[in-house]
Order: C-alpha cells, then structure tokens, then sequence
C-alpha cells in the first residue's frame, strides 16, 4: 500500500513542486554512466524524475511504483512514453535482464515491512543480469534524522501554478526501535482545479477555505551491517558502500552486484 503521499491524485500532483531540488539523483546518473548501464529497473519510480533522466540519455528504463497516482503524473510527462511504466513492487515483476537496478531518495527505507524487504531484494535479484548491480541509499540511524521532522524546522509554503498556495510540514508521531512514523499534513489555501488564473484561484479559496490533507508515513532505520547480511543472504556482494555527497555523513550508500 502506497502513503496518502504518493497515492492520492493531488498530493502526487503536487509532489515534484514541493520539493523542486533532486540533485540528490545526480550521484545516480554518475553511476549509471559508471556501471555502463544500458538498461535500468528503478524500483520506487514515484512520479518518474529519475526514470526520465535516464530515458532522456537513451537507457532502456522500467518504473515500478505502487502508487497509481504517482505513475499517472510520470506518464503525463514529456518523453514519458520512453519508459515502460508498472503498477505494483519488485516483488511481482515481468521477466528482466537489467544492468543496473535503483531505489533513490530513501525508497530502501520506506519498504519498512521485513517481508516485503526481502521479497525486494529477491525481485531485484532475478531482474538484474548476471554481474548488474543494486544501487540504494538509506540514513544512518545514529545521525538520528527524525529529530529535525518538526513542523517549526519543515514548515514550507509554496505557490503552485494552477493551484495555489500550498502549506506543508512533517511531524514525528513515534519512534519504536528502527521504525519512525512520521505525519505530512498539506494545506491548500485554493482549489484551483477549474481557475483560470491565480486570481480565480485566490477568490475560490475566499469562497471554500482551504483543504486540509495528511499522510502517514512508516520509515526503517537499518543498520549498515544489518543491510550487508540482507544482501550477502539474497545473493549479492556488496562491492562498496558509499556516502551520499550532498549528504554527506549522512547516508549509507550501498552498492551491490549480483553473484551467479
């Protein structure tokens, strides 16, 4: 099941805007070109930024998402017809031979039930040829990132074309061992689906106040070592783990190659 986040049509719409910076995929891009990867699988695709980059540079490129809403964002986007969409995990997938399979910005985290971490692991294995490789990235636990999720140090307020002016922040509602939950709540001070221009959309929301949507979300903290031993038991050799460098200290960035 995917987060209220991803999964209703307009927090997805609105999802790319609210967070406009992803130079965190440049270090993804670098290793595509690295690992001379022609054909890619990106696991967690969201509304497919990253699997358009690579499409852009002529890779053969599947995105697999289980957010519907997120998927049709990605496909309404210029040369999204380059990249063969799927609807659902890593753990149900068609028959592939990919050279290099990703999950950015955190999506290793956001599969925090343990079975379906290790169905995961399992997909991407068969996916992948021989030799290809499995790129992730995920915090480490001891910088303790949940401390700054407060709405004082994530509140946001952004004027999205179309729609208006959208309030957003994320709250911590509970730390149990490796498992964060955290609460996003979107405010949306217009419904400017049908505005013309943003002054219809300020009148619309002088007539219908604003909306209020939330989303809870589940992360899992791992352990660097407790990420090797999931690898190395679903067939993989991690060649390197790296940081993150727009983030540094930060992030584990795990980098593993398929044995047999």
């Amino acid at each position: 099941m995917a987060d209220e986040c991803y999964a209703h049509p307009r927090l997805a719409a609105v999802y790319d805007p609210l967070d406009p910076d992803r130079s965190d995929l440049d270090a993804y891009l670098r290793m595509a070109e690295e690992f001379g990867a022609r054909r890619v699988l990106d696991i967690g695709c969201g509304t497919g930024v990253f699997a358009l980059l690579l499409a852009g540079r002529g890779i053969e490129v599947t995105g697999v998402d289980p957010a519907g809403a997120s998927l049709d964002v990605a496909r309404g986007k210029p040369g999204g017809d380059r990249v063969r969409w799927i609807h659902g995990d890593a753990t149900a997938l068609p028959p592939l031979r990919v050279d290099l399979a990703t999950m950015t910005a955190n999506v290793a985290q956001a599969i925090a039930d343990p079975d379906l971490w290790h169905g995961t692991l399992r997909g991407a294995h068969a996916a992948l040829r021989p030799g290809g490789r499995l790129v992730f990235e995920t915090r480490d636990p001891a910088r303790r990132a949940w401390e700054e999720w407060t709405r004082e140090k994530s509140y946001g307020r952004t004027r999205v074309p179309g729609v208006g002016t959208v309030e957003h922040w994320v709250e911590v509602t509970g730390v149990d061992g490796p498992l964060v939950t955290f609460r996003s709540t979107y405010v949306f001070a217009a419904d400017a689906a049908d505005a013309a221009d943003a002054a219809d959309a300020a009148d619309a929301a002088d007539a219908a106040g604003p909306e209020v949507l939330t989303s809870d979300s589940s992360l899992r903290f791992r352990e660097r070592q407790e990420v090797e031993a999931d690898l190395a038991g679903h067939g993989y050799v991690v060649e390197e783990v790296r940081d993150a460098p727009d983030r540094p200290g930060r992030e584990f960035v795990f980098v593993a190659r398929r044995t047999g």
